[in-house]
């Protein structure tokens, strides 16, 4: 079974699904309020292996990521556009689906939004209020942290070094008592978009949704929850917070990947003017490409992205392809063994990088065996490729483009030009064809010609 790092026990450990062979996983997903930037890609890419990953094994997965559809920075940007939040909401929303169609992250089960569960989080509100959990202040509801015992159980280090968990800064909020309570709900200011409350209109605060969405959907004590490294505190410890505090059994692991940074080593941020478009990413590269390099970079460990890595895994995705169509058709079972060792590295805190070097061991066998007319060998080896890289959404092969006339005169002519030993002439055509937007590949069947 797979083992992950449990940010709450601080080690890693095994998941044990609630309900035998199923697993239940929420995500926090996207603030739809601008296009997605390559650190959103390389966070929605560890969470879509892991999801692939044990569904390959043979759960049924349920996998919730949600929508905030509704928060300061979508407002924020609506007033400075002049435009209604929800509109602005759903452009981005839109943009961030269409994007994550083009990286190959297959959709959740489930994206509930925080607009279609006001009703519910005024319900968990009003219950922590009766239980003495959180009170009103003069600018809305806030969670009494020193009402839950182990309050800070995803913190970094000490609570006394660290600040309150609301996304506005903690002199903008003054009904709170104390530092590190945050706000459940928001009075209405003038101009934003507003809900009835017992505490008057209003709208919630970004703590309390996934905490309703997530119990709702998947029920108590669901199997994991997960996000990237920087909602671990206080978004997720005050989810954490609210669930026992209603006296709720919340998730049972909780798993957070690391950031990706810009070449110069600073976190991608946009306050930092450090963020790149993924849609321009993937408008540049293969999908595939930065799929690789995720896979290569553990989970937990942070990632850096420039044009050099980009190119380069590029080259190595044009590599599996070819492997994939010299093998296509290859109906040998996949070698034991080679499935064995993927699951024993992947088992291992999702250790990708060990497992990704070891599908381009197979590739180098596969190859060597078959060059030695050891057919059965290398298919085996072959199918076990495949199998790997399925699993992990790393499709591979493809097909020869359909060619013009005329590209594929000059493809057989240059394989006219090779068997005659004409070299030079064999690389003009190359040249040629490459400046035509083709890619050229040599096989034992010939050249190979492709977009």
């Amino acid at each position: 079974m797979l083992r992950l790092y449990d940010t709450a026990l601080g080690e890693v450990r095994e998941l044990e699904p609630r309900d035998p062979g199923r697993l239940s996983v929420y995500l926090c997903g996207p603030t739809v309020y601008s296009e997605p930037h390559i650190g959103h890609g390389r966070f929605a890419l560890i969470w879509d292996v892991l999801r692939r990953y044990l569904e390959w094994t043979g759960l049924d997965v349920r996998f919730i990521s949600n929508v905030t559809d509704i928060d300061d920075k979508i407002i924020t940007r609506a007033s400075e556009e002049g435009r209604d939040p929800a509109d602005v909401a759903l452009e981005y929303e839109k943009v961030w689906v269409d994007t994550m169609d083009r990286l190959g992250v297959k959709r959740p089960s489930d994206d509930p939004h925080a607009t279609a569960y006001v009703d519910r989080m005024i319900e968990l509100i009003s219950e922590l209020v009766e239980r003495g959990r959180a009170y009103p202040g003069a600018d809305g509801v806030y969670f009494s942290t020193e009402t839950v015992d182990d309050y800070g159980l995803l913190a970094p280090g000490p609570l006394e070094n660290l600040m309150a968990g609301a996304r506005v800064a903690v002199d903008e909020e003054q009904g709170k008592r104390a530092p590190n309570d945050f706000a459940l709900w928001k009075s209405a200011k003038p101009g934003e978009p507003w809900w009835d409350s017992p505490w008057g209109p209003g709208r919630p605060g970004w703590h309390t949704e996934c905490v309703v969405m997530s119990l709702d959907l998947l029920g108590e004590d669901f199997d994991l929850h997960g996000g990237g490294v920087d909602l671990a505190f206080p978004h997720h410890e005050n989810e954490r917070a609210q669930a026992v505090g209603d006296g709720k059994r919340f998730a049972r692991r909780w798993t957070h990947s690391a950031h990706l940074f810009a070449e110069d080593g600073e976190k991608m941020s946009k306050s930092l003017g450090n963020v790149i478009s993924l849609s321009g990413l993937v408008s540049r590269y293969d999908p595939r490409a930065y799929r690789l390099l995720v896979l290569q970079s553990h989970y937990r460990k942070p990632m850096s992205l420039n044009d050099a890595t980009l190119t380069a895994a590029q080259h190595a995705i044009e590599r599996l392809d070819a492997f994939g169509r010299r093998f296509e058709g290859n109906v040998e079972p996949a070698d034991p063994a080679a499935i064995a060792a993927f699951r024993e590295r992947m088992d291992d805190d999702l250790d990708t990088p060990s497992a990704t070097a070891q599908l381009f061991e197979l590739i180098t066998r596969a190859n060597a065996l078959a060059d030695a007319g050891q057919s059965a060998e290398a298919g085996a080896l072959a199918a076990a490729v495949f199998e790997m890289s399925g699993a992990v959404g790393l499709s591979l092969g493809g097909t020869a483009a359909e060619v013009d006339e005329h590209a594929a005169a000059l493809a057989a002519e240059r394989d006219e030009a090779r068997r005659t030993k004409d070299f030079a002439r064999a690389d003009a055509l190359r040249d040629e064809l490459v400046a035509q937007g083709w890619i050229v590949e040599d096989t034992p069947r010939g050249t190979i010609i492709r977009r």
